[in-house]
């Protein structure tokens, strides 16, 4: 059996992105006209994410929220707990997950759904003692691996002004903040790729 076995997550076809501009890496140019396509419901829909980890004709939309405290942005690795074998023992500076009907609840759709998502992500994988800020910075593609062929980055910026956050989940191990400039140097080749197009935009 799967291990995504029963899991549905959010996708838009392939071809959408390309009517908006394919792009690799980071984007941040007209960011909101195509946030707006990707997440209106006649757009998207919920795919078994078995099909989807293996059809790149589709992209699954992913919250990746950086969080950051001044000049340290928070990182950690992935444990064997995450969803994703493919990115396990890997240095990350992205939270979030996939988008799942659960995040239709109360009849919400489109960008309340996802916001629904990105909050639910960050309750499941972080413990916030501080206020924070959450914008949305960039979009995020990477097709030069099979894990990026499959999957569409939305880089939420969370700035904090206290590192007083907790990991909430197996999955974050070894939980640090770490000046940006050591991210995008000594540590960059330990970074997995969606963190490497991260850190050097924020650099």
């Amino acid at each position: 059996m799967s291990k995504y076995a029963g899991e549905e997550v959010l996708v838009v076809p392939r071809s959408l992105l390309e009517e908006t501009g394919i792009f690799e890496g980071i984007r941040t140019d007209g960011i909101e006209s195509v946030i707006g396509r990707l997440l209106d419901p006649a757009n998207h829909f919920f795919m078994d994410r078995a099909e989807a980890e293996d059809d790149p004709s589709h992209k699954q939309i992913i919250p990746y929220c950086v969080i950051r405290c001044g000049t340290r942005v928070l990182n950690y690795t992935r444990g064997k707990a995450g969803g994703e074998a493919r990115l396990h023992a890997l240095r990350s500076v992205g939270v979030g997950g996939h988008i799942n009907p659960v995040d239709t609840g109360g009849g919400r759709t489109g960008p309340e759904a996802y916001q629904a998502a990105v909050e639910r992500e960050l309750e499941e994988e972080l413990v916030f003692e501080v206020p924070h800020t959450n914008r949305i910075i960039a979009l995020l593609n990477d097709d030069s691996n099979p894990v990026g062929r499959v999957h569409l980055g939305v880089v939420h910026l969370i700035e904090i002004e206290d590192d007083a956050v907790h990991s909430n989940e197996d999955a974050l191990a070894d939980l640090n903040f770490t000046e940006l400039a050591e991210l995008n140097g000594p540590m960059f080749e330990r970074l997995e790729t969606w963190s490497r197009h991260c850190v050097r935009h924020l650099a």
